[in-house]
């Protein structure tokens, strides 16, 4: 396994969404999971399967020192108490002492940011997490949060596959040394008959998903795809043995569009 660097942590490169899956069916998939080598999960508190995700890690018997794991925490819960009052609630559900990552879901500009992110520091100091994290942040809003946070900011999870220019982001996260996780790596699912990754993934003898799994790894981005089938678990992670070419990587990146965007709301702030 890879790992995706920054400010003090290692992220494995390939994780598990876990956004949409529920009861048994969930348990089941996060153990499979680790049984088959991930090592990064992904879940969040307005998924409501954060007790499901507890229940496969320890199906899986992976020693949790092995796991990476992320919990997002929802706008609803910015205020400074209520967000201590939340993230304890999601470890009791994980029923874990702490998680590895802690992220602010989305934006929300009804509480202020430097609020929420002194409460996300407090949590980090009292150890109910790791790392902390941002989710959904624009430029201006990494640039806004990284000045206002007391502790290290390591990760801006966004939305990022072959449709979608997220260079801007990118390239703000760099600056500032924060990684990047992409959720929505293989775009839900839209690229399987996309004829530019069906050729370059024919030429590797991989599928158009692991084409994209791939593009974003060699561009030092992790990625969290979710699904719900063994075979795609295997699949999704059987990307360590094959390289995309300079000319390959630009023919995906060609694909962007302005209405590559799959994830947005009312609620979205204005996007780069």
């Amino acid at each position: 396994m890879l790992f995706v660097e920054a400010n003090g942590v290692r992220i494995p490169s390939i994780g598990l969404g876990t956004w949409e899956l529920e009861g048994r069916t969930c348990a089941r998939v996060v153990e499979q999971a680790l049984r088959l080598g991930y090592r990064h999960i992904d879940t969040a508190q307005v998924y409501d399967n954060e007790r499901e995700v507890g229940d496969g890690l320890r199906a899986s018997g992976v020693r949790r020192d092995d796991i990476f794991l992320t919990t997002k925490v929802w706008t609803n819960h910015f205020a400074p108490h209520d967000l201590e009052r939340s993230v304890k609630e999601s470890l009791a559900r994980l029923r874990l002492p702490c998680v590895d990552l802690l992220l602010l879901h989305w934006p929300n500009p009804h509480v202020p940011l430097v609020e929420t992110l002194g409460a996300l520091s407090h949590a980090k100091r009292m150890g109910l997490t790791c790392h902390i994290g941002v989710s959904n942040f624009t430029v201006a809003l990494i640039e806004q949060a990284v000045a206002l946070s007391s502790e290290p900011l390591v990760c801006n999870q966004i939305e990022f596959h072959p449709y979608l220019d997220q260079a801007k982001v990118r390239a703000a996260c760099d600056q500032h040394g924060l990684a990047l996780v992409a959720y929505s790596p293989i775009a839900k699912g839209r690229i399987k008959s996309d004829q530019t990754l069906v050729a370059i993934g024919r030429a590797h003898r991989k599928t158009p998903a692991q084409v994209c799994l791939r593009w974003l790894l060699q561009q030092n981005v992790a990625a969290i795809p979710r699904t719900s089938r063994v075979e795609r678990l295997s699949e999704n992670i059987n990307i360590f043995d094959f390289e995309l070419s300079d000319d390959e990587m630009a023919q995906v990146a060609a694909l962007a569009s302005p209405k590559g965007r799959l994830t947005d709301f009312g609620f979205a702030p204005k996007w780069d």
